[in-house]
C-alpha cells in the first residue's frame, strides 16, 4: 500500500506545489492536508478556498487535540518562541503524525511532498522518523525558484494568498518570526487579532515567560506611535536599500522590483508558512 501526501500551509510555495503536482502527475492519488491551530489568518482560510476549486479535491483539515491554550498551559504559560518552537511541534507536526502512523504501522509506504524551492539550499524536509515515510521535494528537483513559484500560482488563475499585501508568511495570527512591520500591519489589518495577542502576552509576563511576541519588546510598546512610526520609517528604508541593490532581469523587462514587499528570511517553521 502507497499514500501521497502533500501538505498545504496556506502560504505560496505549498500551492504552487500542488498546482505542479496537479499539472505534472494527474494520474496520482494526492491526499492534501492542511493542520489548522485554530488561530490562522482570515486570508488563509480564503486562499485555500482558491485552491481547493483548482485541484477539485478537498483540503484535509487536520486539527490538533487540544487547543493552543491547552499547551501555553502545560508549557507553564511561556510563549512559543524561536528557541521553544512548541506551536510547531503540538499544533502543526503532532496532528500530521497522528494522521499517518496507523498506515505505517501497518506497513503502508507514504510520500510525503515538501514545498522547498531550488533558491533554498539551506532549508530541509521534514526529517522521516520512520522507515517507510518518504520525503519528495519536486520544486528543488525541477529547479524551481521563487518567481517560478508565483508564476505557477498566476498562471494557474490562483494567484497568492491577499495577506502577502501585509505580511511575508502565513500561520498563525501572532506567529513570533514576524518582522516588526508585520505585527504593525496585524494591528491595522486585524486589530481583534492583535488584541489577542497583546492579552496573551500579557498573560505570559504575569506568569514569568521571559519571552514577549516581538523581540526585546512588548506589544504595548511596539503599538505606541511614535514607535510605529519608527518602525515604518526604518521598513522603508530597508524596502529602498533592497530596490536599489536589485539587478533588472533581462528575461523579465516588465518584472515589478516590489511584487513582494515583505521578503521570506527564511527562518520561520517549514511546515507552518510554506
Amino acid at each position: 500500500m502507497e499514500r501521497h501526501v502533500l501538505g498545504i500551509s496556506g502560504g505560496r510555495d505549498s500551492a504552487a506545489l500542488a498546482v505542479l503536482m496537479r499539472q505534472m502527475r494527474p494520474d496520482l492519488t494526492l491526499e492534501y492536508f492542511f493542520t489548522d491551530t485554530g488561530k490562522e489568518l482570515p486570508e488563509v482560510y480564503e486562499f485555500l478556498g482558491r485552491l481547493e476549486g483548482f485541484l477539485g479535491a478537498p483540503i484535509q483539515r487536520l486539527n490538533p487535540d487540544r487547543d493552543f491554550d491547552f499547551w501555553l498551559r502545560e508549557y507553564n504559560n511561556f510563549l512559543p518562541s524561536p528557541r521553544t518552537r512548541w506551536c510547531t511541534r503540538q499544533l502543526k507536526l503532532r496532528p500530521f503524525e497522528r494522521w499517518i502512523r496507523p498506515d505505517l504501522e501497518a506497513g503502508a509506504t507514504i510520500y510525503s511532498y515538501v514545498a522547498i524551492r531550488s533558491d533554498e539550499p539551506h532549508r530541509e524536509g521534514l526529517t522521516a522518523t520512520h522507515p517507510n515515510l518518504r520525503v519528495v521535494l519536486p520544486l528543488r528537483e525541477r529547479g524551481i525558484d521563487k518567481r517560478g513559484v508565483i508564476d505557477l500560482l498566476e498562471a494557474a488563475g490562483v494567484g497568492l494568498p491577499d495577506y502577502y499585501r501585509w505580511r511575508s508568511r502565513s500561520g498563525c495570527t501572532f506567529c513570533f518570526f514576524q518582522q516588526k512591520i508585520e505585527w504593525v500591519n496585524l494591528m491595522r489589518e486585524h486589530p481583534e487579532a492583535f488584541e489577542e495577542a497583546k492579552r496573551y502576552e500579557k498573560n505570559a509576563l504575569e506568569h514569568g515567560s521571559p519571552f514577549t511576541w516581538s523581540d526585546r519588546e512588548s506589544l504595548d510598546e511596539l503599538a505606541e506611535p511614535k514607535r510605529v512610526e519608527q518602525i515604518e520609517r526604518e521598513h522603508q528604508i530597508r524596502l529602498d536599500r533592497q530596490k536599489a541593490r536589485r539587478r533588472p532581469n533581462a528575461l523579465r523587462p516588465a518584472e515589478e522590483s516590489d511584487e513582494v514587499l515583505f521578503e521570506d528570511d527564511g527562518a520561520g517553521c517549514l511546515i507552518c508558512h510554506k
